[in-house]
């Protein structure tokens, strides 16, 4: 029995996670979960065996209180999902690693590298992967400058955080310049042109630098889309198994342009441009996409593999890409259980409400 620290655990990234392991050991004979979530709502969400409320990640005793929980519960092996918890915990993981814990993560030059959204796009940009051309927001002549190179067709967000945070989609010059006072945005903001809706990610786990297993995902929509100016609301609708080779490709292009010898999660989100070329926009590193039960559901267990790898337990294939059956949808929405369907009977249902509505037009 290992004693897995997860943490977020009433999000729903870190639900796709225990879910995912719950999934690969029903008779509960090989893990047990212990969750944190610093809020003392949505902690109340958890499936693990136990939670405990922690503070946040920023906390200067976030740290100790994570080694407390390490003691006190016997920790194995620790895995964040949030963003921010993913920097801190790398930032001190010999700590952790000295108290017992294990840790699978990439280095931390690489974490510090594809957080920042601006950072990643000058790597990119230096290895001639095409991107959409970046321009950092630290004052007003800057925004002059991006509106002059973009004109309406323009993109802005910051540069750290996920869930679309701090986007804006095509908006004025005036509205951008008021977004980005309130937030206190100058300076981890940027521009760029804006491409399409159409957007994929490719999930993959690294050991030493060795493919293990890569999957590929286009989302189809975000939910409650119309509740946001920029559309992005960082919530799946509907996602689809996506096997594109050459996507996987480009994918694996992407992270070793910034880590030669990548270890733990990359997952790589891309955005068509109106030529149908995905361009890469960032990479969540050291954490999967929210809805990587998804591509557990679909056939392959991402955080099993992972957990095991942590171990050096994982007897599976190395270099695996795409290993899920094609046409497969999962549907999401607010209050709901998500559903795997087959493409197939979206296509029946779609026949049927056609049949009817032909009949009804004679």
């Amino acid at each position: 029995m290992k004693n897995i620290l997860v943490t977020g655990c009433g999000g729903a990234p870190t639900l796709s996670f225990t879910r995912s392991l719950r999934d690969s050991d029903p008779d509960g004979k090989r893990f047990r979960l212990i969750g944190l979530d610093c809020d003392k709502y949505t902690i109340h969400r958890n499936e693990c065996d136990i939670s405990y409320i922690c503070p946040p990640a920023k906390d200067k005793l976030y740290i100790d209180f994570l080694l407390e929980i390490i003691s006190k519960e016997k920790i194995d092996f620790i895995h964040t999902q949030p963003e921010i918890e993913v920097y801190v915990v790398g930032a001190n993981r010999d700590k952790l690693v000295n108290a017992g814990c294990k840790l699978f993560m990439p280095k931390q030059e690489t974490i510090e590298i594809l957080r920042d959204k601006f950072k990643s796009y000058l790597v990119w940009n230096e290895k001639g992967i095409k991107v959409p051309r970046n321009i950092i927001i630290r004052n007003e002549d800057d925004l002059k400058l991006a509106f002059n190179e973009f004109g309406n067709e323009i993109w802005i967000r910051e540069t750290i955080g996920a869930a679309g945070k701090g986007s804006l989609s095509r908006p004025t010059y005036a509205l951008a310049l008021a977004w980005i006072n309130s937030r206190s945005g100058w300076g981890h903001t940027v521009a760029a042109e804006f491409l399409t809706t159409k957007t994929t990610t490719w999930q993959s786990i690294w050991k030493d630098g060795a493919l293990v297993v890569g999957q590929g995902r286009e989302r189809l929509y975000w939910e409650m889309s119309n509740r946001a100016q920029s559309g992005v609301t960082g919530v799946t609708g509907t996602g689809k198994i996506s096997n594109d080779s050459n996507l996987a490709d480009l994918a694996i292009k992407c992270i070793k342009s910034v880590d030669e010898k990548p270890n733990g999660i990359f997952s790589v989100d891309f955005t068509y441009d109106k030529n149908g070329v995905p361009n890469p926009t960032e990479i969540n590193i050291g954490k999967f996409f929210t809805t990587h039960h998804f591509i557990t559901r679909a056939g392959c267990n991402m955080p099993e593999i992972f957990v095991e790898l942590a171990f050096d337990e994982y007897r599976g294939d190395f270099g695996t890409i795409n290993p899920c059956k094609n046409d497969l949808y999962w549907i999401r929405g607010m209050d709901k259980q998500p559903k795997l369907v087959a493409g197939e009977n979206i296509e029946k249902k779609e026949a049927t409400y056609r049949e009817i509505y032909s009949k009804l037009q004679k």
